[in-house]
């Protein structure tokens, strides 16, 4: 793969300005239709600022962070891979990450095709844009790792978990801002502080972008969530599933 015309021009690497504005407009759009996923890349555009550029340096500053940097491996084609999923033995991250996916009709590639429609540039090979990928491909590892599904309330609570992670505003402004839409919509279901917990689970754990995932899919969930540190989700858990899937964005 080679650098297109586009982006020969180094200014479109480097971190941009916030952009709130570009950031609620979209925020308005993926609440009308939550499945709008064009609209999460939006906003992740508009308020990353410089936390992906920082990200990836303080995975050269760890030791499995630099070799997983050095070797600078495409976890997208992996995760798509059938062959290589099915591998793993029943209670391991490997087992329930296919599980998950298989359930949802998921793949990374999906996710992958939806952002080149806002960053066209995405798949060029650059370490930071690597990294980039690299944090879109492993938000379905983090659903499975923290327990949030991947209802209304569980993506709220699973990028505020990764805005705890990353100190990247979109996460948090996705985040907040779809807690408040659930709780206009249902009183009752303690949205602020699912994500509130989220947020400070994602704080407390062990740094999780520059883990070795392949080497994480072959252990057992329990025993990774205790040594990485991921807290519960206990408020959010204290929903109940048909009240978690019967949530709607408010339009």
């Amino acid at each position: 793969m080679t650098l297109t015309a586009d982006v020969d021009d180094f200014r479109k690497l480097r971190p941009q300005g916030l952009r709130p504005l570009t950031a609620l407009r979209a925020f308005q759009r993926l609440i009308r239709d939550k499945e709008d996923t064009v609209q999460v890349f939006r906003i992740m555009q508009a308020l990353s600022g410089r936390s992906v550029s920082r990200g990836y340096h303080r995975m050269l500053s760890t030791m499995e962070g630099g070799r997983q940097a050095f070797l600078r491996e495409e976890l997208a084609h992996k995760l798509d891979d059938p062959v290589w999923l099915a591998r793993f033995e029943p209670g391991t991250v490997g087992a329930s990450y296919r599980a998950f996916r298989e359930a949802r009709g998921f793949t990374a590639d999906g996710l992958a095709e939806v952002e080149r429609e806002v960053v066209p540039f995405i798949d060029a090979p650059h370490p930071i844009l690597w990294y980039s990928r690299r944090l879109r491909d492993i938000h379905d590892i983090w659903h499975v790792l923290t327990g949030y599904g991947t209802d209304a309330l569980g993506e709220a609570c699973v990028v505020s978990f990764s805005y705890g992670q990353t100190r990247n505003l979109g996460f948090a402004f996705i985040g907040w801002g779809a807690a408040r839409e659930i709780q206009r919509e249902a009183r009752s279901v303690p949205a602020r502080r699912a994500v509130w917990q989220a947020y400070r689970n994602g704080k407390a754990a062990r740094w999780l972008p520059g883990l070795d995932y392949e080497a994480l899919f072959e252990q057992t969930l329990e025993q990774v969530r205790e040594r990485l540190g991921i807290r519960p989700a206990t408020v959010y858990q204290a929903v109940p599933a048909e009240v978690r899937s019967g949530l709607k964005l408010r339009a």
